[in-house]
């Protein structure tokens, strides 16, 4: 099968001895960070996750607790992240971006916006199991209006999947174009509903559909008619669905070049998406900004924290 992440098992992989190399990077007045990267960026997550059961009974102490410990800053972030398994990751940053003051808008957006069904399940319940809270609810505490009831019902993970019927799609469309010229409340409902709960496929009829009867792009349309965070939902889900890798390629470039070098949105989306489509991602950014992930990550990052990023991101020789 071909996979397009960017860290694969590895091969003739030894927990115990990873442990012990890890055991002996971490002790001491100076924390070997070199072989910190070339362990835990050359593992998969199960493997990490095999390592850090090893450390745990070679040294009885949590590995996260001592990487947290001995590490600073955003090299720290991106090392503890590979240690959580997926779905823990996507809990950590959802509840990190809800607690506290403020709400990390950006965030919600594009992990609800971006995660398959089945990566939704298993969040929500890494989530209550980490924080004992229940994610739904806390979404509805910190986010309103159309925005919230967008979000609420992503996270319910109820999309239909691998379901067409063109019939439909053409009557789905007719909605959304209402919807965007008469921007009543109820409109705003039915528009979310239909991007919500869709599957793909249908989706990709729709859109096209929609193209026909407006003559306008999807995403045009809802830039035109809505503003704030429920625009910019909608939006994510739009592009999610018509090519998530391009998706995710957006959302780095704005990262590093809008936000001067957003740290936690480029090592969120570098570790959840390292190995599902990593490579595709690296693909489409070079094909739409000319410049590859490599070189703007090399070119905004530094130390140890940029050693990490470019080990994740895996750039071969023609990206350089």
């Amino acid at each position: 099968c071909f996979c397009g992440g960017t860290i694969f098992p590895a091969p003739n992989f030894n927990p115990i001895m990873d442990a012990q190399m890890l055991g002996g990077a971490l002790q001491g007045f100076d924390c070997d960070k070199d072989m910190l990267i070339n362990i835990l960026t050359q593992r998969c997550n199960a493997q990490r996750l095999m390592i850090a059961e090893a450390y745990k009974s070679m040294y009885g102490r949590d590995l996260i607790g001592d990487l947290k410990e001995q590490l600073s800053n955003h090299f720290k972030d991106v090392m503890v992240g590979l240690m959580y398994p997926p779905p823990s990751y996507d809990a950590h940053e959802l509840w990190h971006a809800m607690k506290g003051v403020g709400t990390d808008e950006n965030c919600l957006i594009e992990i609800l916006a971006s995660r398959t069904n089945g990566e939704i399940f298993q969040m929500r319940e890494a989530y209550c199991l980490q924080y004992s809270n229940n994610l739904q609810e806390d979404i509805y505490s910190e986010t309103s209006g159309h925005f919230r009831d967008t979000l609420m019902n992503l996270v319910q993970g109820t999309r239909e999947e691998g379901y067409t019927d063109p019939a439909m799609a053409a009557q789905d469309a007719m909605v959304l174009w209402e919807a965007c010229q008469q921007k009543t409340g109820e409109h705003k409902t039915m528009l979310q509903m239909i991007l919500c709960n869709k599957s793909y496929q249908q989706l990709w009829l729709v859109f096209q559909e929609f193209q026909n009867i407006s003559g306008q792009d999807m995403v045009d349309a809802i830039n035109e008619c809505y503003d704030g965070y429920f625009q910019e939902l909608l939006v994510a889900i739009v592009l999610c669905v018509r090519d998530k890798p391009a998706y995710f390629a957006y959302r780095l470039y704005c990262a590093i070049h809008d936000f001067g070098f957003h740290n936690k949105t480029v090592i969120r989306i570098l570790i959840a998406r390292s190995e599902i489509d990593l490579l595709t991602i690296r693909k489409r950014y070079k094909e739409r900004y000319g410049k590859s992930l490599f070189h703007d990550i090399k070119n905004f990052a530094s130390g140890h924290y940029k050693k990490a990023l470019l080990a994740i991101c895996a750039g071969d020789a023609e990206d350089y």
